[in-house]
């Protein structure tokens, strides 16, 4: 008789072998000023994972990076890895030679092609070693090192490094970013580990590298806040929670669902354990100094009890509110600005009145005038033609990029005390400065801390609370998602959705933007300015979702661009003289959204005719037809809605 457990226990351990173990992390520990960041964590990377590294800030994310790349040693524990692997690490803070150029930073990096191709040229140098010669072609042909000039000269283009003769002391922390992120990629390492990879990147180059690692053969460990990143890289999502691993095998999505059900869980274990623990507790007190090795080993299981029924979750958020100023009818106007450097136009002409509660995404490539206009609203800069009349009621609250600068030797506490000892906060209320740092997660130990001591995190975390304690009505955010954790950004972008005033965001982070604006201001190369209605997604589906990435220089994209204010940009209408403009915005938004809909129901539809699609894969495309069929038909409902109280 065949033994088909045998027979299935063999064909698992045929799969497994097949399965190339790159890294494994065995019971690691690290600690900081005799604080625990983690301990005894336990992994393995294998090749063909995609792994999303997520935890909040603190705990430890970089140092465990760091560890498995072997540039940190853990407390405890060990790290092995294959003796043959090739690995390359990009780290939040490249380490690059000030004094050599980018090209000669990137030929003295360790890339094998660049080392096979210089063998190459050796052998071809000296064409009566005739071995040599072979040995090199055979390498060559191994490494396909004759189309490395090509990959080379697309990668540099894309990330933007044309100028391959700047010095690297001269450049700034975003160009570093990207010649580091260069070397990586043509290195074509086995294993790939990032740490927060799209930081300083633009749109364009964020969506390039999306699809560049889709067709790559790269294993991918990797630190990052960006989700859509997450959602379209990973297969695999690793959470450290309260001291623990979790693991799940799917994108962000897939994680954030199962998550949900993972702390549900929790939860009602953790009830369950907290009413048996007091009814043990009583039994407990009850007992007689000599007991029965059955009531001993009741003792024991009341001690693991009181372990689970004391367990609580140690998910302190960041509180935000602010007393928002009473805006007027007239908030911002912008009468024909125009503004350019150096004989170079940046955008001319531009004429827009802000509404209040309007919320306003700025997107368009580097050097398209996004930071300058930025300026010219908050009265940093002038326009040099036209004018910008601010309301009497406004008030501005301006987050920029650079971040917070602080005296020297200013602690935490006292950057806040500068506004006053006591903020006010929302319906009449008081609180004291050391009560609104508690909120944005400082502890007392952190409140008296010097500024300069503080994570990158932490300090945006300070800054964004000197910003909102300034009680803004207008608020205007430059980049505000860097260094901030995913759950501070949930938290930020939950505030941000209630915040009742103007919104204007200049972010490559599309979930953020996605998430809080209404409409986009899209700086194109060709000096104008364009008003779309609809977030990040419904703008690429209106300018071609097969486009691998944002190119506002194209002519089929400009010419849609130009069509949008003949169908949606029509002046402000006059009373019963039809739609508004807010009416006319929401319609188009409601077409651009059925669109995008559209599309994804007939992928879906596509993909069950596909064959060789598993069970799982099956089963989770049916729950995603389903989603978007039921939102497809409210948003249909609401276009139908509109349209008949726009005619009536």
């Amino acid at each position: 008789m065949i033994n088909f457990a045998a027979a299935i226990s063999l064909i698992v351990i045929a799969v497994l072998r097949r399965i190339m173990n790159y890294i494994s992390v065995e019971n690691v520990s690290r600690s900081f000023a005799d604080v625990a960041l983690f301990k005894n964590i336990s992994l393995g990377i294998n090749e063909g994972q995609r792994i999303g590294f997520v935890a909040k800030n603190g705990y430890g994310k970089t140092s465990l990076l760091n560890i498995i790349t072997g540039t940190e040693q853990p407390d405890t524990g060990a790290v092995n890895r294959r003796n043959d692997l090739r690995m390359a690490f990009l780290s939040q803070e490249p380490d690059l030679n000030p004094a050599m150029t980018i090209e000669d930073v990137i030929l003295a990096s360790d890339i094998p092609t660049m080392k096979i191709i210089q063998r190459y040229e050796r052998a071809i140098a000296n064409p009566d070693d005739v071995d040599a010669m072979q040995v090199a072609f055979e390498e060559m042909d191994a490494a396909n090192a004759w189309d490395f000039e090509t990959t080379y000269k697309q990668i540099l283009s894309k990330l933007k490094l044309d100028d391959l003769s700047q010095k690297v002391g001269n450049l700034s922390g975003g160009q570093k970013k990207r010649i580091a992120m260069a070397i990586a990629l043509l290195s074509n390492p086995q294993v790939l580990i990032m740490d927060e990879p799209t930081n300083h990147l633009d749109l364009e180059m964020i969506e390039w590298l999306e699809a560049y690692f889709k067709a790559a053969n790269y294993t991918i460990l990797m630190v990052t806040h960006d989700r859509y990143f997450l959602d379209r890289v990973c297969n695999e999502i690793i959470e450290l929670d309260n001291g623990q691993l979790y693991t799940y095998k799917g994108n962000y999505s897939y994680y954030i669902e199962k998550k949900e059900e993972r702390l549900d869980i929790e939860q009602t274990t953790q009830e369950k354990a907290q009413q048996l623990f007091k009814k043990e507790l009583n039994w407990m007190r009850r007992q007689p100094k000599a007991r029965t090795t059955k009531s001993k080993s009741r003792i024991d299981d009341f001690y693991k009890i009181k372990e689970v029924a004391s367990n609580r979750r140690k998910d302190h958020k960041v509180e935000l509110e602010i007393n928002m100023e009473r805006m007027g009818s007239k908030v911002v106007e912008l009468h024909k600005i125009s503004k350019g450097f150096n004989g170079n136009t940046l955008f001319s002409n531009f004429s827009y009145n802000f509404l209040r509660g309007e919320r306003i995404g700025v997107i368009g490539k580097n050097g398209t005038g996004k930071s300058t206009f930025l300026n010219l609203l908050t009265g940093n800069l002038q326009p040099d033609t036209g004018k910008i009349t601010i309301g009497e009621t406004i008030k501005i609250g301006y987050y920029k990029q650079d971040g917070l600068v602080a005296k020297p030797g200013q602690k935490v506490i006292d950057v806040i005390k500068e506004y006053g000892e006591y903020i006010p906060l929302a319906k009449g209320r008081m609180i004291s400065a050391s009560q609104l740092l508690e909120r944005f997660l400082f502890d007392n130990n952190k409140k008296h801390d010097f500024v300069e001591k503080l994570s990158g995190g932490e300090r945006k975390r300070l800054y964004l609370c000197t910003i909102l304690i300034q009680n803004p009505n207008f608020l205007i955010l430059d980049e505000p998602t860097n260094d901030l954790d995913i759950p501070t950004l949930n938290v930020l972008e939950n505030f941000l959705m209630d915040f009742p005033g103007c919104l204007i965001v200049v972010s490559h982070d599309r979930y953020f933007m996605d998430k809080i604006v209404d409409s986009l201001f899209v700086f194109n190369q060709s000096g104008t300015v364009t008003n779309f209605p609809g977030n990040y997604s419904d703008f690429r589906a209106y300018v071609g979702s097969t486009d691998i990435a944002l190119d506002l220089d194209e002519s089929d994209t400009v010419a849609k661009l130009e069509s949008v204010p003949e169908k949606i940009q029509a002046a402000p209408a006059k009373e019963n003289a039809g739609p508004t403009r807010e009416q006319q915005k929401e319609l188009s938004r409601l077409e651009n959204k059925i669109k995008q809909l559209n599309e994804e129901k007939e992928k879906l539809q596509a993909s069950f005719l596909k064959e060789g699609m598993d069970a799982d894969t099956l089963v989770e495309n049916g729950k995603k037809l389903d989603a978007v069929k039921s939102e497809l038909e409210e948003r249909e409902m609401e276009w139908l809605e509109l349209t008949e109280s726009l005619e009536g």
